[in-house]
């Protein structure tokens, strides 16, 4: 009987192959495969539907869009600590699997892109999976990872209640360098509209949120992000060459990566021996041009990779961190650099003060001259240096991924 039913969902292709609509039949079997799958889903939901555990349902945008960046690192560490009594479930596609959170009671529905020939079909075909899944689940709270779906659309009001986590506003404050065209904010602004609570990742972006968006404070709530990072890793991996200041990053636009070029130029002005470590992706040839006019290229040691022990190594004999960004969400980073005894200098904008506090050397991140009178500075005086360094293991004790996940917690249990 299994083999007839197999033989119905794949079809009797030998039987059609000379049809003169081929494509036709093809799609009808694609069809029937897509509605077999689907039922196995709604089957899998309607077993959950005794309610034992608090359902959390996550849209897995964001696990497309990056594998290792900050919002992929928040619900990892969110989703992962969360209560035994809590059940995740998780959309997803097969080809972004490698860094998913886990959890003993995660549920995982991931869809195979160009599991069916044609692609093409297969392709077209997601969105109607990850929609109707969604709609059988038995969950409480839909909390999606982006402010874009799996399912291709805008985000809008639910029969449950949306929780929403806002990491920055920079389609918003930084357009042009951002989101020229305006669609990146368009979905963003039905988001943010549609939730009953949003979560900010810090005071600043809360205070972005209210000022470009008519949001109620009161379904406004902040949880900071924190690190990770095991200090106690070893790496065997060779440190770079001389004396070195630390960048840890990507260098779009608004890391203002430049600037950092412009007070280093500056400062082997002063001391040739001293280098800019870079960790990052390759440089490009844009890039390249202007490392080589500012007579630089001698001067740059570029890490394209590292794992966390070799970043942790890097953090713990560096001459100090910049962090010269104009602005950001948060800023994992610096939390980083402190935890590692790495003395920081940054940015005076955004949030950055926020997570800095007073463990840092800040800076106009406008200016250069700034920059490069705080490297000088720290260089020039070793007790400044170690005092940021202890000032910067007491300020990192503020943060914890623990605390953030119970006020989390806090926020789904209020909604149910």
């Amino acid at each position: 009987m299994l083999k007839v039913y197999l033989r119905w969902i794949g079809g009797d292709i030998f039987n059609i192959i000379y049809s003169r609509h081929l494509w036709m039949h093809l799609l009808y079997i694609h069809i029937r495969k897509f509605l077999f799958y689907s039922t196995i889903v709604f089957f899998k939901s309607w077993n959950h539907c005794p309610i034992k555990v608090m359902q959390i349902f996550y849209d897995g945008e964001i696990y497309i869009r990056q594998s290792l960046g900050g919002i992929n690192r928040y619900f990892y560490n969110l989703i992962s600590r969360l209560p035994s009594e809590y059940e995740p479930i998780i959309t997803s596609l097969k080809s972004y699997e490698n860094n998913l959170p886990s959890h003993p009671n995660l549920t995982l529905h991931s869809y195979n892109r160009f599991g069916i020939k044609p692609g093409r079909l297969s392709f077209a075909l997601e969105p109607y999976y990850f929609g109707l899944l969604e709609k059988v689940s038995n969950y409480q709270i839909f909390h999606p990872t982006y402010h874009y779906l799996l399912t291709r659309e805008k985000l809008r009001k639910r029969k449950k209640p949306i929780v929403l986590t806002v990491y920055d506003l920079l389609q918003e404050v930084l357009p042009e360098l951002i989101d020229p065209t305006g669609k990146e904010t368009d979905f963003k602004k039905s988001a943010i509209l549609a939730a009953d609570v949003i979560i900010c990742i810090s005071e600043s972006t809360k205070r972005d949120l209210l000022h470009y968006y008519p949001v109620s404070e009161e379904k406004v709530f902040v949880t900071h992000l924190a690190t990770e990072l095991n200090i106690s890793l070893n790496s065997e991996s060779p440190l770079p060459p001389s004396p070195y200041i630390l960048y840890v990053g990507s260098r779009h636009g608004h890391k203002n990566f430049d600037r950092l070029l412009l007070a280093f130029s500056n400062l082997i002005k002063k001391d040739t021996n001293i280098k800019l470590c870079v960790v990052s992706h390759p440089f490009s040839d844009e890039e390249n041009k202007r490392i080589f006019s500012l007579h630089l290229n001698e001067h740059i040691h570029l890490i394209s990779w590292v794992d966390d022990s070799y970043l942790v190594k890097l953090y713990k004999n560096c001459l100090c961190f910049v962090y010269p960004s104009l602005y950001e969400g948060f800023g994992i980073p610096p939390l980083e650099a402190m935890i590692c005894q790495a003395p920081v200098i940054a940015s005076n904008t955004s949030s950055i003060p926020e997570v800095v506090g007073d463990a840092g050397l800040l800076f106009n991140p406008l200016s250069t001259d700034e920059l490069t009178d705080r490297l000088l500075f720290l260089l020039d005086n070793s007790i400044v240096r170690q005092n940021l360094i202890t000032r910067g293991l007491q300020q990192v004790k503020k943060f914890s991924w623990d605390k953030t996940v119970q006020q989390t917690v806090s926020i789904y249990n209020s909604l149910v």
